[in-house]
């Protein structure tokens, strides 16, 4: 029902301890305040398969003994291939009426990284990041050069006209009539983040993270925000955490939000959840910053916390329980 998106909350939570060998995979797709009502009711059923097949892709992999890279992998594709989130297909408008594009994931066995920003002819961005892991000594590549680097790595090259949904256009020309830009979605009131993120535990004990996004309505000059910031919005250590972000990039850069959680846990002895409740709500919220992690731990505890007043997110925890929310609901 759409008043579990009116319900104001902060929340974060833990799953059983996993037993060797066991998996869990969590995703988001994005944190602010809520879409409007009427989209919402019109599409709540298109949501909720979407992110059950987005959770059925990773988790797959996962209970075949597949890694945790590829789980998280298959599960952004899946929300990067639906036009309801603000990555892929669905991405917001620059303020030149254009789509850009930012993917990073990483693998917590190995602390190796890959990401692409402001590509606009890349299907799958997240399959972009990945490749410039895997195939280059590189960790980020952008424009007109993460592109090219797409074509030469075979991955499947789009007209930028793909991404264009009549949803967003239409927001898009709102907001340009109301000469406001960035300015609907860059303050602390800022209006739902479609970001898509997934993070993953696989039988081996290995973690991986990823996120993908078309940035915020309205961005001038080129601007990149936290989602392809290896650390800011997405962060993997098997000695710590998975993490992947969503909401105010700049805030989320600023203080290395997704590697602060793991630091937290590396070096300061905290729990996931303290550790992500005192960057989310303490010193991104201090910082006047709104958004989200969702994050998983080596023994497959579970946390998703934010300081805005909804988050999408799904999870298939150790023990199989499969979730999917919109509000914010408390506790299993």
């Amino acid at each position: 029902m759409f008043v579990c998106w009116l319900l104001a909350g902060m929340v974060s939570f833990g799953g059983l301890c996993a037993e060797e060998g066991k998996v869990a995979i969590v995703i988001h797709g994005g944190a602010g305040t809520p879409i409007s009502k009427e989209y919402f009711e019109d599409h709540e059923e298109e949501y909720r398969a979407t992110l059950r097949r987005s959770l059925d892709a990773g988790h797959l992999i996962l209970n075949a003994g597949g890694r945790s890279l590829d789980a998280v992998q298959a599960a952004i594709v899946v929300m990067e291939d639906s036009p309801l989130f603000n990555a892929g297909k669905g991405a917001v408008f620059t303020e030149e009426g254009e789509n850009e594009l930012d993917a990073s994931i990483m693998d917590g066995k190995n602390i190796v990284a890959g990401a692409v920003g402001g590509v606009k002819t890349v299907k799958n961005p997240i399959l972009a990041a990945r490749a410039v892991m895997e195939k280059t000594w590189h960790v980020l590549l952008v424009s007109e050069g993460a592109d090219q680097f797409a074509r030469e790595a075979g991955l499947e090259i789009v007209v930028p006209e793909y991404f264009r949904t009549e949803h967003r256009w239409k927001k898009y020309l709102e907001g340009r009539d109301r000469k406001q830009g960035a300015a609907d979605e860059a303050g602390p009131t800022a209006r739902h983040f479609g970001t898509v993120g997934a993070v993953a535990l696989d039988r081996e004990g290995n973690l991986a993270a990823g996120t993908s996004t078309g940035g915020l309505m309205g961005k001038k000059f080129g601007r990149i925000g936290d989602s392809p910031i290896i650390g800011a919005g997405t962060y993997a250590d098997n000695e710590s955490c998975a993490i992947s972000a969503t909401g105010q990039g700049e805030y989320f850069i600023r203080r290395a939000i997704a590697f602060d959680i793991s630091a937290r846990m590396k070096y300061g002895g905290e729990s996931l959840g303290e550790a992500a409740r005192g960057a989310i709500q303490g010193t991104l919220k201090k910082d006047g910053g709104a958004g989200g992690v969702i994050g998983l731990d080596r023994a497959g505890k579970i946390v998703v916390e934010y300081n805005t007043s909804a988050m999408v997110r799904g999870w298939v925890d150790t023990e199989g329980e499969v979730r999917v929310e919109f509000g914010t609901a408390n506790g299993r």
